[in-house]
């Protein structure tokens, strides 16, 4: 299982891996056909689901980006607010959290000091907590009232894959779950999402397989020795800039920042030049009207960096025009529903990021300063 297997590195071969992961952890917990979630290793019942009133998710790095992501999930699909903190601050601003909180804690080890004392803390407060990980037997499973398991296998590579995009599908099966049990969505929206769900798998592969004609490699070439990128979204693609901005930053030394494409007049403009990457998400979800209106909005994004001469990387949708005319450069994706579009979103990211750091000679499996599993405070 830690043999490279051919590919030159943990990480690429991790990335690679994900259409698999993803598929494992889906199958595990829905019913494809009826789109209904069950979960074996809960001891939390349907009815006190229910009840929830609010809902804290806790966690660090690439996991709290996850669970970025899982607020828009949860909140459109359950209709609950959802509040994300960093397991490092959480217990330190003396948390509001009570019997009707249900507190979510991701952690791709289990045993991530911050989000195991934010567990904790939570616990002491009376709130039932659920545990998002890939270790079965880890102290944060242990300790908490349900686990969901991802089924990444052994992630080797320090700058997570697919432990990201396994707890992205599993918080997006909890939000079904949510939804599900409090009465929220309906019998054929529940199927529909299962359908569209069950391709996300196959649309991962490909994306990976247009690695193979060198569009990654040829950016980074172009890139490699840019000391800056920015990196924009809107809606639940703005934790997915924050991802991409963090592998490259990890992998490659780059100094790299995710921002809200809408906060952009608010001082980013003024860092753009014909010397700044900005890569722009800017995927569509045809079936959406409020998710064409971001659309127009991040293509109109697109046009202010340009118009500073700023360098644009896009993110859009197979069969775009607007956003691929005003680009310089783009990355497809397969058309889905706009919840799952992260899944898909976050492989071109990897990969560029994967493709400028080999290209400057970085250890990608090991980048200095940092440890797999962060387990001290």
């Amino acid at each position: 299982m830690t043999e490279k297997q051919g590919y030159k590195h943990f990480m690429q071969k991790e990335i690679f891996e994900q259409p698999r992961a993803v598929r494992d952890t889906l199958v595990r917990h829905i019913d494809l056909e009826s789109g209904r979630v069950c979960f074996d290793q809960m001891d939390i019942s349907a009815s006190e689901f229910s009840n929830f009133t609010n809902i804290k998710i806790v966690a660090c790095g690439t996991s709290w980006h996850a669970g970025q992501a899982g607020k828009f999930m949860i909140e459109r699909l359950a209709n609950i607010p959802v509040e994300v903190d960093y397991g490092s601050e959480f217990r330190y601003r003396d948390p509001i959290v009570d019997s009707r909180t249900l507190t979510i804690c991701i952690s791709q080890s289990g045993e991530t000091a911050d989000t195991l004392a934010a567990q904790r803390e939570a616990i002491q407060k009376g709130s039932k907590t659920v545990a998002i990980c890939n270790v079965v037997g880890s102290t944060i499973t242990r300790e908490a009232a349900a686990t969901i398991l991802t089924d990444a296998g052994p992630e080797i590579g320090v700058a997570s894959t697919k432990a990201f995009t396994t707890q992205l599908t599993a918080l997006m099966l909890l939000a079904i779950y949510l939804g599900q049990v409090r009465g929220g969505l309906d019998e054929a929206f529940m199927r529909y999402l299962a359908q569209e769900f069950a391709f996300v798998p196959h649309k991962m592969d490909l994306i990976l397989q247009r690695d193979k004609h060198g569009i990654y490699d040829d950016l980074a070439r172009r890139f490699y020795r840019c000391s800056d990128f920015l990196y924009l979204g809107r809606g639940i693609h703005f934790p997915i800039a924050l991802e991409g901005a963090l592998k490259l930053k990890e992998i490659s030394y780059i100094h790299a920042e995710g921002y809200p494409a809408g906060e952009m007049k608010h001082g980013p403009n003024a860092l753009i030049d014909e010397n700044l990457p900005v890569v722009v998400l800017a995927t569509r979800d045809a079936d959406d009207p409020e998710g064409v209106t971001r659309y127009e909005k991040t293509v109109s994004n697109i046009k202010e960096v340009k118009a500073r001469d700023g360098i644009v990387i896009s993110i859009v949708t197979e069969g775009d025009q607007l956003a691929c005319e005003a680009s310089d450069h783009t990355l497809t994706v397969s058309p889905t529903v706009e919840l799952l579009s992260p899944l898909l979103e976050i492989l071109p990211l990897q990969l560029l990021a994967y493709h400028i750091a080999v290209r400057r000679g970085c250890d990608v499996d090991q980048p200095r300063n940092l440890a797999k599993s962060v387990t001290v405070e």
